[in-house]
């Protein structure tokens, strides 16, 4: 199983996260390929299984810049992508209502126009509930890990 793991972010937490969560899936054993900037032709490229999207919120709700073009690029050229599988961990901050984790809910959204099968409930991740979210997604790492690997 190929999962290849995107992450964007605005101060670095979601890079954190990412990079634990590809340690974490390496060792459970999954060839995983984590790179902290991915652009549309080296996801294609890399021909994944599985997708996992992590990911902060910024401004009012939306995808960090950097992430911004790939999803652009998906949605203008959509993949031949079938049955692939995904996931998605949204960092956020509760204090902003609505738009917590809204880019994760992003993330949804563009896999469900893709076609993208979502293995399990969104990891949402609050910033004034956890000092160490690379930590506290784990547990839901190793169900993501045991539904890839069933």
């Amino acid at each position: 199983m190929n999962v290849v793991i995107v992450s964007s972010t605005v101060f670095g937490a979601a890079e954190d996260v990412a990079h634990h969560a590809a340690e974490f899936l390496t060792e459970a054993g999954l060839s995983v390929t984590y790179k902290p900037r991915l652009s549309y032709a080296e996801l294609i490229a890399l021909d994944a299984d599985a997708l996992l999207f992590v990911t902060s919120t910024t401004g009012m709700g939306e995808l960090p810049e950097n992430l911004q073009p790939l999803v652009r690029a998906l949605r203008d050229q959509p993949p031949a992508w079938s049955s692939m599988l995904g996931a998605v961990i949204g960092l956020g901050d509760a204090c902003y209502g609505e738009d917590f984790c809204a880019g994760g809910e992003a993330i949804r959204e563009l896999y469900a126009e893709l076609g993208v099968i979502e293995l399990q409930e969104m990891l949402r991740l609050d910033a004034s509930e956890t000092v160490t979210p690379a930590d506290d997604a784990e547990p839901w790492l190793a169900d993501f890990a045991a539904i890839l690997t069933e």
